[in-house]
Order: C-alpha cells, then structure tokens, then sequence
C-alpha cells in the first residue's frame, strides 16, 4: 500500500502514514499526538483540524462540527479524513499539553 507524508504547520511535527487509513489512526501509528481523541466516528469534534494542502476523502461528520460552509473551506476531522496525497494542515485550536509528542 502507498504512503503518504503528513505535517502539521504549526509545530513542524511530520509523519508518514498508509493511504486507506483516517488521518487520526495515522497520526496514533506514528506516535504523532498531535490533536485529542474521542469518538473516532465523526461526532465529538476532538479532532478538528484545517487542511491546508493535499487530496483527500471524507467519511461522514457530524454538522455540529463541520458545517458545509467549513468543510468548503478545508476544516474536518481528523477521524474522518483519508489522505490521497501528501498533507499538510494546522490545528484548529491549541491542545492540551497531554497531546504534544
């Protein structure tokens, strides 16, 4: 399976993930704690985040979250999103000390 090369912007934290997986499962097989983890379904909102570059697939979100409007603009979440291509996005808020690698 292809690989793809992911960073976030803000803290320069990179790593490479398996094309077919969501952004956030990439991000915990890598050791990347880059954003919070909840629900892993689409409907928490933990893993919110701004993709500023690269091809991508989205599963189903919850609207309280993602409104039309954000996602026309790039925003998702993470456990819902499947890189087709090499990424890079921003965080949509400051995290948690807890989630810093």
């Amino acid at each position: 399976m292809a690989n793809v090369q992911v960073t976030e912007v803000g803290s320069q934290v990179s790593f490479t993930m398996q094309v077919g997986d969501s952004l956030l499962k990439g991000m915990e097989v890598a050791g990347a704690r880059i954003v919070g983890i909840g629900c892993r379904g689409g409907g928490c909102g933990l893993c919110k985040i701004h993709i500023l570059r690269g091809d991508f697939e989205l599963g189903k979100m919850s609207s309280l979250h993602i409104s039309d409007s954000d996602r026309s603009l790039g925003y998702v979440l993470a456990c819902r999103c499947f890189p087709k291509s090499n990424i890079d996005f921003r965080l949509t808020k400051k995290p948690d000390s807890r989630y810093r690698l």
